[in-house]
């Protein structure tokens, strides 16, 4: 915070220790402050002549003194509230917000305009008249732009931006050059929109009608960040003016685009594809001064603002990957509508995203397309918010509120915006205030809920019209060659639509990631009948072990952690790793091969039921410790970082770091699987979907504890039937995996395959310490993942009942089993429930021609695996289901009710 922002009317005596402590180092005083002692010259005016409160009296006027620290007051009163003075709305009166702006809350009057205040220093003007003054704070902060960025409590962050503001706003004049551009721009977004509008009228696309200058502040960001050394930015966006985007900022062929409006399929397309408006598209751009820059625009469903932390996470991958961290080099930038951005809480977590170790992307820019109705509500129903951008100030970013009919101050805020996020790697929001010509899209009849809005919209001019007035008006250009460029663009659209040809675009040149991606093929069924070898050496374990069981000289660890690394010193000494080891194993295999791992969620790093122990902290100094970084030199390092608490937020920046390197295992692991609802959209919209929509794979693994173990409603069940009635065309793997060998081959595989996809796995807790779920090490040297396990025990001769279940019940019907040496019920497990193994399940069952097969299960019978094996093998393929009855809740809270269930339920399977 500003240290001196308290004296807004101070008295004399504290201007007199400020002014001392200027004298004594002028930079211990704010720049404003140091301006204007230089100008006021306080020094001179009382040396040697102070009176007893430590201010002057002969040369300085107390009440002028008074008077000056007046017109401060005003213009620090300026910075923090002239934006609720701003002429920002377009196409309406804005609320009167109370600014206090007035003389008279200053004790100023109009008899002052003419006196001339020292206090200009303060603004940076110099001495000037209170006129001068009034008109320039007018200028600054209540014209077409509103400055928030009084309340960001760093100094250095809000000087940078108070002298770029108030220097440069009054200063402002764009060239010729890029006058012309600004105007060219809103040309392109004018008559792409008129002319779709025409060709295809009553077709959905969206339109940007009323918010054009969206395109000369997009095409503004990325040059001025391509000029500092941005190599990359990646854009998400709903569906509002994305068409026009993809055409006038991406450069996707206009050909392309009107495929998409006659209906035609693509070449090569993959599954079902998508609507035209939610599809991605990856060029490149040339700056006018020669800068190269890669640009994708993500893909996205009409789930708005879910698109936020996919592209957070795909540009943190990008910087892992090819900049070694470099966030300078890559840019997050966001298009936000405005009812979106206030209500949709995923703006929240990816905002307190912003700042954290594990998620931060060096700064995002935010560009809202305000145009004051969201679907069909005005925005007074919208939010308890002044404005929509509020969220910027939990993280002390600025917020730029522009009018969009003045494309001029539009570019002039992109610009600052570009610089301000290259300056301080932090985030910024433009609030572009417009308005919405059409409905909710262009067959919608807006009127119905905005009469008195839409009757100002019907006859307002577009921005194109109103900057091409004003540009002739003030002779920057004349009246022809407004017209020849309108005339010069419609007569490209109408050609490119008739003779389907494309002008000439710069070649977009795939980066590594891409050619990773390129390297990859879609799966076939075929791929999924047998899994690839995914053994490593003796040799890379001895290495592996080595490293997890000792600590750096010096460390100090708890008891506990002394007796984790003792019993993982044992485990590979006895040659039988448990759950944790095994994970481990996987991770340090990846690391050594060269590959990435990334792992994040709530506790990640100790594991959240204190399993997995990757991070260690020294019990007197709280350093930490990440053993699997120290296997050997020149490995790759794991990142594992226990995040906010957040599950939608988390999990989508997961997918999009997935969705940019295939050649990471990207893992988030909820604390319960249940939890994974607060994700759902994440899940239906990206992770089972996005290969059949979009064309695109991933990787993520998603580990969701899921077991009945008596603790009630919310901490039982991950709903697995909502995976599996989301699982079809081989679109995803999910597991319940029960031995530490098939995690480990399970988490390897996903990046052995030629292919990629997403992985659910559900085993809980229990099994991190179960006595019986070990593995002998020789399954991990020559192995690899087992879809399926057969009975060991029973006798094949007398097997009457033969159990199929999947997961944690296995092992209570195990002890069933051999409790009473039912040799005659044999228990198969299921490990991988999708795609489903029918064929080795076949194999297992032709062992026992004359049993009768059941399907046991430890979730209700309307929940659980149920109804998609039926699906999936064949309902006559069973005798009937084992399960807890139909249920409204998941499980019951009570321990003795659940432990009365389960005996119950696995007697009934043995009966």
């Amino acid at each position: 915070m500003d240290q001196f922002s308290y004296i807004a009317n101070a008295d004399t005596a504290v201007i007199s220790d400020l002014y001392e402590s200027y004298q004594q180092d002028p930079n211990s005083v704010d720049a404003s402050w140091q301006n204007f002692f230089k100008g006021f010259d306080f020094y001179t005016s009382w040396s040697g002549e102070a009176s007893s409160n430590g201010v002057g009296s002969a040369s300085v006027d107390a009440s002028m003194v008074q008077k000056e620290m007046s017109v401060i007051s005003l213009i620090k009163a300026f910075r923090s509230r002239g934006h609720l003075l701003s002429k920002t709305n377009p196409v309406r009166e804005r609320k009167d917000r109370r600014p206090r702006l007035d003389l008279k809350d200053y004790a100023l009057s109009e008899a002052d305009l003419d006196t001339v205040f020292q206090a200009g220093s303060f603004l940076g003007i110099g001495p000037a008249s209170l006129r001068k003054i009034v008109e320039s704070l007018y200028k600054i902060y209540a014209g077409s732009i509103g400055f928030e960025y009084s309340y960001i409590r760093e100094s250095d962050v809000k000087e940078w931006l108070r002298n770029k503001i108030e220097k440069e706003a009054l200063a402002f004049n764009p060239s010729i050059d890029e006058k012309k551009q600004i105007l060219q721009k809103l040309n392109e977004a004018v008559v792409f929109e008129n002319f779709l509008g025409t060709k295809y009228l009553g077709q959905k696309r969206f339109g940007l009608e009323g918010g054009e200058s969206t395109i000369p502040a997009l095409d503004a960001i990325i040059n001025t960040a391509a000029d500092l050394g941005v190599k990359e930015a990646m854009i998400g966006m709903a569906h509002r003016g994305r068409l026009n985007v993809l055409a006038n900022i991406m450069h996707k062929s206009y050909a392309a685009i009107f495929d998409g409006f006659e209906g035609n399929i693509p070449d090569q397309i993959h599954g079902d594809g998508d609507v035209k408006y939610h599809l991605g598209y990856s060029s490149k751009h040339i700056t006018p001064a020669g800068s190269e820059i890669s640009l994708k625009l993500a893909p996205n469903p009409s789930h708005l603002e879910a698109v936020n932390p996919v592209v957070e996470g795909f540009c943190r991958a990008s910087a892992d990957a090819h900049y070694d961290g470099d966030y300078d080099k890559v840019l997050p930038i966001l298009i936000h509508g405005d009812a979106a951005v206030a209500g949709q809480g995923i703006v929240y977590e990816v905002t307190q995203m912003a700042k954290l170790r594990g998620y931060e992307t060096g700064g995002t820019i935010h560009f809202v397309i305000n145009n004051q109705v969201g679907f069909t509500t005005d925005f007074e129903d919208a939010r308890s918010a002044i404005y929509c951008t509020d969220v910027a100030k939990i993280i002390d970013a600025p917020v730029f509120h522009v009018n969009g009919d003045d494309p001029e101050a539009v570019v002039f805020v992109s610009k600052i915006a570009a610089e301000f996020r290259q300056q301080f790697n932090r985030d910024v929001f433009i609030d572009m205030v417009c308005y919405r010509r059409n409905g909710h899209n262009e067959s919608d009849e807006p009127r119905f809920t905005q009469p008195t809005l839409y009757s100002n919209i019907t006859n307002h001019p577009n921005p194109r019209e109103i900057y091409t007035q004003k540009l002739i008006t003030r002779g920057d250009i004349d009246a022809q060659l407004a017209s020849q460029m309108d005339s010069e663009f419609k007569a490209e659209l109408q050609a490119r639509l008739d003779q389907v040809k494309q002008k000439i675009r710069p070649e977009y040149v795939p980066l590594k990631l891409d050619n990773k991606w390129a390297e990859l093929r879609f799966a076939g069924t075929e791929d999924f009948e047998k899994s690839p070898k995914t053994g490593i050496s003796k040799e890379t374990i001895d290495k592996i072990a080595a490293a997890l069981t000792k600590l750096p000289a010096g460390f100090h660890a708890l008891k506990q952690i002394e007796k984790v690394l003792a019993d993982r010193k044992a485990f590979f000494q006895n040659g039988q790793l448990n759950w944790a080891t095994a994970e481990a194993l996987a991770y340090g295999s990846l690391l050594l091969e060269g590959k990435m791992v990334r792992v994040s969620g709530q506790d990640v790093q100790r594991g959240t039921f204190s399993h997995r122990h990757a991070v260690l902290h020294d019990a007197e100094t709280n350093e930490s410790y990440t053993s699997l970084n120290f296997i050997e030199e020149g490995q790759e390092q794991i990142q594992i970082y226990n995040s906010l608490l957040s599950e939608y937020g988390v999990l989508g920046f997961e997918f999009g770091y997935s969705l940019a390197n295939p050649e990471a295992l990207v893992i988030w692991e909820a604390q319960f699987g249940d939890f994974s609802n607060g994700a759902q959209t994440m899940i239906d919209q990206f992770i089972a979907s996005c290969e059949s929509k979009w064309g695109t794979m991933n990787a993520l693994v998603m580990q969701l504890p899921h077991g009945y173990e008596g603790q009630g409603p919310e901490h039982s069940n991950a709903r697995p039937e909502r995976y599996l009635q989301l699982a079809a065309e081989d679109n995803m793997v999910v597991a319940n995996l029960t031995t530490p060998a098939n995690i480990f081959h399970a988490l390897r595989r996903q990046l052995a395959w030629e292919f990629r996809k997403p992985l659910i796995i559900m085993s809980p807790k229990s099994l991190f310490r179960h006595p019986k779920v070990v593995s002998p090490i020789e399954e991990f040297i020559d192995g690899s993942f087992q879809e399926i396990y057969g009975d060991t025990y029973a006798d094949a001769k007398k097997v009457k009942k033969v159990l199929l279940c999947s997961g944690k019940v296995y092992f209570d019907l195990l002890e069933k089993q051999q409790k009473d040496n039912r040799t005659d019920v044999a228990i198969i497990r299921i490990e991988q429930l999708h795609p489903f193994p029918t064929s080795q399940v076949n194999a297992e069952l032709a062992k026992y021609p004359k049993a009768k097969v059941y399907w046991v299960q430890e979730e209700p019978e309307n929940m659980g695996y149920w109804s998609f094996v039926t699906r999936e093998f064949g309902f006559k393929s069973f005798e009937g289901v084992i399960a807890r009855k139909k249920s409204a809740s998941p499980a019951t809270g009570f321990l003795k009710v659940h432990n009365e269930e389960q005996a119950i339920l696995v007697d009934r399977a043995f009966a």
